[in-house]
């Protein structure tokens, strides 16, 4: 007994050392960690606007579009959040009924009502109606990896886009015709992603698309679109690299591919934002005689404080930040969001917060109210130049 008394109460000193010492390093990780947001965050830092002009107005005053993307059965469910979507938005984006998944759920059926839906929805309220996307490696319904191969996947893109453009003919502003065909880190020299498309049809399947697009629906503007172009990082940088490259191929060859769609999920906590490199980004996009959008924008605040006041100011600050570079560029006529209010929005599944907390990466709170968000739009809007 006496032996384990001593045992334990050596063991009871070490562990006493061993809290000290880490409780020294919780406190010096969390003093490390309270400097770095400091850093993100300005309290004095002002997002005064003048007068209460939805973001469509302020945005159609420069020559901009403003809008977002939305589902149709939120519409239908929350008459608040449609009166709200009406009243902001001079565009709207179809989150998810264009997707193959959806809009084709066999091999030899298309299922337009829910996108009719939102397409009658933006008529009603003045808006313009855009369509994402046409081609994509993700969210392919289950039939296609049982019918679909070398042989005949080329009968089926075809198929597909023409008559999805063909039933929105003259209706489009703009479609998404290839979404996200870049992957650098999969290091092919070209810069592709790997993809049911490309193993079966190889690079070219991309100009095909477009080419389809063109001749269905030739008054839409075909657009590229991709993510990850946004920060100074060396994955940014190749993708800038990589898609710049894919463009300048597509336009040598006669591709009737007219802007470059960059979706913008941005991160609250992220500082390696190089105005100067993303502003040469897009001067290059448009030398290529290209349109830009700003097609998914939000701000990711998964690892900011739970102090809401000060999430709002950060996000707010990151918003400001980037809409005064990009729409510095003339080129640049559009920016939409990914979603118009915290009370619907993708990153609560995608990038929850490990606190619990409510995620708050769009212009409106999950009540509709206007947040700092929006206040730091308005004021891009109002500063940008006019088009």
């Amino acid at each position: 007994m006496p032996n384990r008394r001593l045992v334990s109460r050596r063991r009871a000193l070490w562990l006493g050392l061993a809290s000290l010492t880490s409780i020294g390093a919780i406190a010096t990780a969390r003093a490390g960690y309270q400097s770095y947001y400091q850093s993100l965050d300005n309290p004095k830092r002002d997002f005064k606007v003048t007068g209460y002009a939805p973001l469509k107005k302020r945005a159609e005053a420069k020559g901009i579009i403003f809008g977002s993307a939305i589902r149709q059965d939120l519409l239908v469910s929350d008459s608040r959040l449609a009166t709200s979507f009406a009243q902001q938005c001079g565009i709207l984006v179809p989150e998810w009924e264009l997707k193959w998944n959806i809009l084709r759920p066999a091999p030899d059926k298309f299922d337009f009502s829910k996108a009719d839906w939102l397409a009658q929805f933006a008529r009603t309220h003045g808006m313009l109606f855009r369509g994402h996307t046409l081609v994509w490696y993700q969210v392919l319904p289950k039939w296609f990896n049982e019918i679909v191969n070398r042989q005949n996947a080329e009968k089926f893109l075809v198929e597909h886009i023409a008559t999805v453009t063909k039933h929105y003919a003259g209706q489009m502003h703009s479609w998404d015709v290839v979404n996200e065909a870049i992957e650098p880190e999969q290091r092919r020299s070209d810069g592709l992603r790997n993809s049911p498309w490309l193993e079966f049809l190889g690079p070219d399947y991309i100009e095909l698309a477009f080419r389809v697009a063109a001749q269905a629906d030739p008054k839409a503007l075909l657009v590229y679109n991709d993510y990850g172009l946004e920060y100074d990082t060396p994955t940014d940088e190749a993708r800038r690299t990589a898609v710049l490259k894919l463009l300048e191929r597509l336009k040598s060859r006669g591709t009737p591919l007219h802007a470059l769609g960059i979706q913008s999920h941005l991160t609250g906590h992220e500082t390696r934002f190089n105005p100067k490199k993303l502003q040469n980004f897009l001067a290059d996009v448009a030398s290529l005689g290209l349109k830009i959008l700003i097609t998914e924008l939000d701000v990711v605040d998964q690892k900011l404080p739970v102090d809401a006041a000060v999430r709002d100011r950060i996000v707010a600050r990151v918003y400001e930040d980037f809409l005064s570079v990009v729409l510095d560029e003339p080129a640049v006529i559009a920016v939409l969001t990914w979603g118009l209010s915290d009370r619907h929005t993708w990153l609560s599944n995608h990038a929850p917060r490990s606190d619990s907390a409510s995620v708050r990466p769009l212009p409106f709170d999950s009540n509709l109210k206007s947040k700092l968000a929006w206040n730091a739009m308005a004021r891009a809007f109002d500063n940008a130049r006019k088009r």
